[in-house]
């Protein structure tokens, strides 16, 4: 376990010196060391520690907050095509943060609405889903799609009446842009603050993992447990969505792709998979930024082109 949590914080921290190096003007590594110290060019210390800096955080924490919210989606699905994308989560969450930015509304009102929407959507989910009986990974995986499509409906609605002027940066915010992220620290700050919170609970969501009876044969209160994971999992998209826009399939192709590699253990799998979603991110941000350098692309194109083939991959495999 500390091993594989040492080596993803190493290639973390790798990713995030490649993403202050890199850009539409390279800073070469001993230019960048030395504005590390803090000496360097103006240029330099200007791009380091103005722009690219804060944008290198946003999208790790993003990344972080989104595969964390997916491993929480497939522990308590204990279905490995859950993601708060296909869900519907990331949706709602951009409905709720858009009717916020279109009456003006502040940040935190921002945020909160995006959260409201956020809950909205998994009960929305689960609700319907459930039914009178209990859900199947079939019937939620459906009942996702179909209520993230409604989403989709809502927001193509939301942009045609939206005043002209406002469509660009909101176009871009729903294809995930982290250069409209205003500050990083309140997402980072969820980050740490969430994964504090949740490995006390690792192990009863081991439990979780293998089937509500038998975790509540062994003790666990199913029920509390699971509305912490809605809500934490509602909270982690909320913050994403409204750091970042709507980036999709990070909580997809990261929990499962680690789970592969470390086993099915949660006290491993959400701190790595909060390290390997912000890596993740920051190097496709980092490829966003330079690929045709100086114009950018948003980043959720880059998960969007990688997500694609895993789900369907991964949808193919689970028949």
């Amino acid at each position: 376990m500390t091993r594989s949590l040492l080596g993803l914080g190493v290639m973390a921290l790798a990713a995030m010196m490649l993403a202050l190096a890199m850009g539409s003007v390279t800073v070469p590594l001993l230019d960048l060391w030395q504005v590390i110290q803090g000496d360097g060019s103006a240029l330099h210390r200007t791009l380091v520690w103005e722009l690219r800096l804060p944008r290198a955080i946003a999208a790790f924490a993003t990344g972080g907050l989104l595969a964390v919210a997916g491993a929480l989606m497939q522990v308590l699905l204990r279905n490995p095509l859950a993601d708060p994308y296909i869900l519907g989560l990331s949706g709602g969450a951009a409905v709720g943060a858009l009717l916020a930015m279109l009456a003006g509304m502040g940040t935190l009102l921002i945020s909160g609405s995006a959260f409201a929407g956020a809950m909205l959507a998994t009960m929305l989910v689960f609700g319907l889903a459930h039914g009178t009986g209990s859900w199947t990974p079939s019937r939620l995986l459906l009942t996702g799609v179909v209520v993230a499509s409604g989403w989709g409906a809502v927001i193509t609605l939301m942009l045609a009446i939206t005043p002209s002027h406002k469509l660009p940066g909101m176009l871009y915010w729903l294809m995930g842009d982290v250069s409209y992220a205003r500050t990083p620290w309140p997402a980072f700050v969820v980050l740490v603050v969430s994964i504090m919170l949740i490995m006390p609970l690792a192990r009863n969501l081991n439990v979780l993992a293998r089937g509500p009876m038998q975790a509540a044969a062994l003790g666990v209160s199913v029920r509390p447990l699971e509305w912490v994971v809605y809500l934490l999992a509602s909270l982690l998209t909320a913050t994403a969505v409204t750091t970042a826009g709507s980036i999709g399939f990070v909580g997809l192709i990261v929990p499962h792709m680690l789970r592969l590699v470390l086993g099915n253990d949660q006290r491993t799998i959400l701190p790595a998979s909060a390290l390997a979603g912000g890596t993740l991110l920051v190097l496709a941000d980092t490829l966003a930024r330079t690929v045709i350098a100086p114009e950018q692309l948003p980043v959720g194109v880059i998960t969007a082109l990688l997500g694609v083939p895993m789900f369907l991959y991964l949808l193919h495999r689970s028949r």
